[in-house]
């Protein structure tokens, strides 16, 4: 394998939908400037003592993740599935991920999430905009493919 390459073409995003399909489906045709970003995660918080001790701890947040997809995304069938279901039934509906980028040898195993937000219809301009979706999940784990 050749070092050094970084592209995200070739990465393979699957979504698992246990209460809606019976397999994962591979998300694909994503945004052209941003596929998919994660926020910073804030793990500690800290205190400074009245004496000058600065102290820490580990706090437990959620990661948000931001997933794109063209206006003419097959994938975007699933995210309307997800709004529709939640917004019926007035329940979150529970997803997993699993993200693998074969050119830098890594997987991310993303647990316990629920869509946020979701852009119910393309904005119009000179063409169809991308569309975008927000997630909350658990727990990431990364590892070597």
């Amino acid at each position: 394998m050749a070092t050094n390459i970084i592209t995200s073409a070739n990465a393979v995003y699957t979504l698992t939908i246990a209460s809606l399909f019976d397999a994962p489906i591979v998300l694909e045709n994503w945004g052209s400037d941003r596929g998919w970003e994660q926020e910073a995660l804030e793990m500690l918080e800290s205190q400074m003592s009245i004496d000058a001790h600065l102290n820490f701890g580990w706090v437990p947040r959620p990661v948000s993740q931001t997933l794109t997809f063209s206006a003419s995304s097959a994938s975007l069938a699933y995210m309307e599935a997800i709004l529709e279901e939640q917004t019926l039934t007035k329940t979150p509906v529970s997803l997993g991920a699993e993200l693998t980028i074969p050119d830098t040898s890594r997987k991310y195993t993303f647990t316990n999430g629920a869509m946020m937000t979701g852009s119910v219809a393309p904005n119009g301009g000179t063409v169809l905009e991308a569309r975008a979706f927000t997630f909350l999940w658990g727990q990431v784990f990364p590892a070597g493919i």
